[in-house]
């Protein structure tokens, strides 16, 4: 995939609710529930109640995260 595409396609979500699941070392999920907060060239941003998280959009590609729109 092209971090490119995978931006286009988060810009189409932005606002929207989103789960994050990111799969850390040693089997350790991670999940995050926020909405898309801002896209930038390399990373983009989610907001949550009392968080906010940057990824990279080649976490996406690595399949380090996964994403499902809420």
């Amino acid at each position: 995939m092209n971090p490119n595409l995978i931006r286009e396609e988060l810009k189409t979500h932005l606002n929207e609710l989103v789960r994050i699941k990111v799969f850390g070392m040693r089997n350790k999920i991670s999940i995050y529930e926020g909405k898309i907060n801002a896209l930038y060239p390399n990373i983009f941003t989610i907001i949550g109640s009392n968080f906010e998280k940057s990824f990279t959009y080649s976490d996406i590609i690595t399949g380090e995260i996964s994403i499902k729109y809420l």
